[in-house]
């Protein structure tokens, strides 16, 4: 009977399988808890362009005037990632001075939200304080009249 297996073996394997192992144990000390990601400011400027996809918007109108019956993403990228790696760089030099005039201004943009993004926390800031002092204020001035009704259910029993 080779092969065959102990009842003890097949007893072990059964317990193994039932037991149960605490959750959260090992696992915390080995990896750090995640916050989540913040969220994403939709008044954020977008990242410009690079040449290669400044290209592609031009690419993609000609392959479809003469390819008006294939409607395949796949078929358009990869038609234009063979030209792109075909093309030399003198005719890859306008797609490469758009893409950098696009650049040039993404990074002025970018700089003026990044510098209101500075100077905007720290009103909101401020703001919140006073909010959370106000708050603050009635939440007391609301268990002050708390503690007074609850006088008053004591007289009426």
């Amino acid at each position: 009977m080779k092969g065959a297996k102990s009842k003890a073996e097949t007893a072990k394997k059964a317990e193994s399988k039932l037991s149960v192992k605490s959750k959260g144990t090992d696992k915390a000390s080995k990896k750090p808890v995640k916050k989540g990601k913040a969220g994403k400011d939709p008044n954020k400027p977008k990242r410009p362009p690079s040449a290669f996809f400044v290209f592609m918007a031009e690419f993609r109108e000609q392959f479809k005037e003469k390819n008006p019956h294939n409607k395949s993403v796949a078929a358009v990228g990869k038609a234009a990632g063979d030209k792109w790696k075909s093309m030399s760089e003198a005719d890859k030099a306008p797609y490469v001075a758009k893409a950098t005039k696009k650049k040039t201004e993404y990074n002025k943009t970018i700089a003026a939200y990044n510098k209101k993004q500075s100077e905007g926390p720290n009103d909101a800031g401020e703001e919140e304080e006073e909010e959370e002092e106000s708050d603050k204020s009635k939440s007391e001035v609301n268990d002050e009249g708390d503690d007074e009704s609850g006088d008053e259910e004591e007289d009426d029993e």
